[in-house]
């Protein structure tokens, strides 16, 4: 019989023995699984959706065909980066495009083909015009970014090389009278020469100290021409170099025309970028970035040698760029070496994301379209320039092109957070901990563990431990019982157990080692005098132990 107020057990093996009156104990009231299981399942803190988990669809598997291993000549960039893998739950094969900017690239240009068609007729000679400087300014950052992503020579002369290039093909036209094709090729040329004379002491200096002496190459570049009566010092340029367009043409078709020889301008650069990051240079230099230069040259990577090759090619394509610059305007002009459209060129570069191509792209037609487009905005479009400048400086770490790899860093990191606000260890693995696990076993095992003391945590009551005190050894209530039998199948390391100092006279407690020839160590110096009173201490550690779990 039990009181809903106090229950109490009544031994059932008493009653073999009807003589003596049946043994009875306060126990604790019935107390479901099912309690301990919902609190543990449910979860307690707020949860809040991050972000969203990435998306790769899933192709078909290719058979037998080869086509995805086909790779850019001459470099080993493979056209589509595509992951083969099994799936075990559909058994078959599948692929995945891990590498999607060989698409993006597609679509971009086939947009930029396509723009002119959308062009409103009322600003058809100031959006065409602007998107003429867009192709050859992203061709000069293409190169620059070179110099400064892959080589990390921190050079602010490249629109030196190309003013330079530019003059002497101008130069050059007016008193040969050279065709209009030449003058890319002759440009190469001076690049190159330019690029000798600039590059050779960046094998000594390195850092800001380089920036400054080519900061010091711009500004006596511009000096002398400015002051250079040869050079157009009164007409503030040097211009008469033949134009690759055609006279016959009207103005619309001149503006288009230029606009795509331009974009075709851009694609070579964009080869260029890529013949040289996709190669052996580029693996070179990734293999020696700043502040490593020392370990890369213990490996016996030359990478000074790689620097001035990068820096060399990278000066030829820009003096190829100043040959068709001097084609496309009719000459050059000082500005080419003012100090304003090198901050502009720097402003392009650090809001696309320096080391990226797409970035230099990106960058070159924002600024380009503030700078060029936005013309009623007067000086104010220059802070603008300015304003989102230091806000990428400020929020961003790798240009806007940098957003997805940040944006994926800091969900990860609040994923972590949310996480590890409701996950309470306690004995069972956290995910970290769960993935290096090679027997997955053990994961819900202990999963399983922690449930369990936290549901027999409820049932240590004053009741119970007045109940063993009574009687350590024989039936018990299903409370003390379930305790006993956990505490009986833990492990033998550091298992409590009960040492014989004299038999039916003293016994002390101490800890198994859980090792063969290992003598248990003792708890605690303290001697009982009776088993009963040695079980009931064991007891109690062993239920302070379960407590402090």
């Amino acid at each position: 019989m039990t009181d809903a107020a106090q229950p109490i057990w009544i031994d059932p093996t008493d009653c073999h023995y009807p003589e003596a009156p049946a043994r009875e104990a306060v126990t604790n009231p019935h107390l479901s699984h099912q309690v301990t299981w919902n609190e543990t399942r449910a979860f307690k803190p707020a949860m809040h959706p991050v972000g969203r988990l990435r998306y790769y669809y899933k192709w078909p598997g290719h058979g037998g065909a080869l086509w995805w291993r086909t790779r850019y000549w001459p470099t080993r960039r493979r056209v589509l980066q595509i992951r083969g893998e099994y799936n075990p739950k559909t058994m078959r094969r599948e692929k995945t495009i891990v590498d999607k900017r060989p698409i993006w690239w597609t679509l971009a240009f086939i947009a930029m083909i396509l723009a002119p068609a959308v062009v409103p007729t009322a600003g058809w000679n100031t959006v065409m015009s602007a998107a003429a400087v867009f192709g050859i300014y992203a061709a000069v950052n293409l190169c620059w970014m070179l110099i400064i992503g892959t080589a990390s020579i921190y050079s602010l002369a490249s629109y030196a090389v190309v003013g330079a290039a530019a003059y002497g093909t101008t130069y050059l036209a007016i008193q040969l009278g050279l065709p209009w094709w030449m003058l890319p090729l002759i440009g190469a040329l001076i690049g190159l020469a330019f690029g000798l004379i600039i590059g050779l002491p960046a094998m000594r200096l390195d850092g800001f100290y380089y920036a400054l002496l080519t900061l010091g190459v711009v500004e006596l570049c511009r000096v002398y021409v400015v002051q250079s009566r040869e050079f157009g010092s009164a007409t503030g340029g040097l211009y008469g170099a033949p134009s690759y367009l055609p006279a016959t043409l009207g103005q619309m078709p001149r503006l288009l025309f230029s606009y795509y020889a331009a974009l075709a301008l851009m694609a070579f650069a964009l080869i260029v970028y890529r013949f040289i990051d996709g190669k052996r240079l580029g693996r070179v230099l990734r293999m020696a970035p700043e502040k490593r230069e020392a370990f890369a040259q213990a490996c016996g990577v030359d990478f000074v040698h790689a620097r001035i090759m990068v820096f060399l090619i990278s000066s030829t394509a820009l003096g190829f760029i100043g040959g068709f610059y001097a084609i496309h305007f009719g000459g050059a002009s000082p500005n080419l070496f003012s100090f304003d459209t090198v901050l502009l060129s720097l402003a392009m570069l650090v809001i696309g994301g320096i080391g990226r191509s797409e970035g230099a792209v990106a960058g070159t037609a924002i600024v380009v379209f503030i700078d060029r487009v936005l013309i009623d905005l007067g000086p104010l479009r220059y802070m603008l320039i300015g304003a989102i400048m230091l806000g990428v400086v400020l929020f961003l770490r790798e240009g806007l092109f940098g957003i997805k790899h940040q944006f994926r860093t800091w969900r990860d990191k609040k994923k972590s957070e949310r996480r590890a606000t409701r996950a309470e260890k306690g004995g069972e693995m956290l995910p970290e901990e769960a993935t290096e696990t090679e027997d997955k076993d053990q994961i819900y095992f202990r999963r399983f563990d922690k449930m369990q003391r936290d549901f027999l945590k409820r049932l240590v009551t004053d009741a119970v431990i007045e109940e063993h005190r009574s009687r350590p050894l024989g039936q018990h209530s299903e409370a003390l019982e379930r305790l006993l039998i956990y505490f009986r199948r833990q492990g033998q390391v550091d298992k409590y157990a009960i040492m014989v100092l004299e038999e039916f006279r003293a016994y002390r407690i101490v800890a198994l080692s859980g090792h063969r020839g290992t003598a248990p160590r003792v708890v605690e110096d303290r001697n009982y005098a009776t088993s009963d009173e040695a079980y009931h201490a064991l007891f109690l550690r062993r239920v302070q132990d379960l407590l402090e779990t």
